[in-house]
């Protein structure tokens, strides 16, 4: 059985990006972070997204062609393109990547199914709402990041009561911390 995890950057207060919208306010390419989140991903089978989480996401398609990117990222993008990956949209017509789906709506019967047959994850704070609330995450894991913007758009929603156990923790050296939870 697999694991449905939800895992973004957030900032030390909570938020995934800041009340513009902006979320550039992460640390600077920090290999050593970027490396160990490949690794995490590296056993994904299927990315679900929300449309706007989709959008920034489609990046990877490509990444791997441009010049003078460092070799992590090249294998960051062939993690993700291996993936399948399904947007969650009431309003997106097209994908512009292989191995895209597009949903109308979060079915959780049908996640618990994907499920059967490997590990997900929920990116996005308002798809993962919706897939906290109907009891499909397994894992949370945060990767705070050393910045407070006092507001904008919430890791966790509110309204939500989970009872969580550590099950694992790493530091990294721009001050970054990846905090695992696994939902009781």
């Amino acid at each position: 059985m697999g694991r449905l995890m939800y895992s973004m950057m957030t900032t030390l207060d909570g938020y995934t990006a800041d009340a513009d919208g902006d979320f550039g306010w992460g640390i600077e390419q920090d290999m050593e972070l970027h490396r160990y989140f490949e690794e995490l991903m590296r056993p994904v089978r299927t990315f679900l997204y929300g449309r706007r989480m989709y959008e920034t996401m489609v990046f990877w398609e490509t990444a791997h062609e441009l010049p003078d990117e460092p070799p992590e990222m090249a294998e960051f993008a062939r993690t993700w393109q291996a993936a399948d990956k399904i947007v969650f949209s009431k309003t997106l017509d097209t994908v512009s990547s292989a191995r895209t789906t597009i949903a109308r709506d979060l079915d959780p019967d049908a996640i618990r199914a994907l499920k059967e047959t490997g590990d997900l994850t929920v990116d996005g704070p308002g798809l993962a709402a919706a897939a906290l609330a109907a009891g499909l995450v397994d894992e949370i894991g945060p990767i705070v990041v050393p910045v407070v913007v006092g507001g904008g758009t919430r890791f966790l929603p509110d309204g939500v009561r989970l009872d969580l156990e550590l099950v694992e923790e790493r530091r990294f050296d721009s001050g970054a911390v990846h905090l695992r939870y696994r939902t009781r």
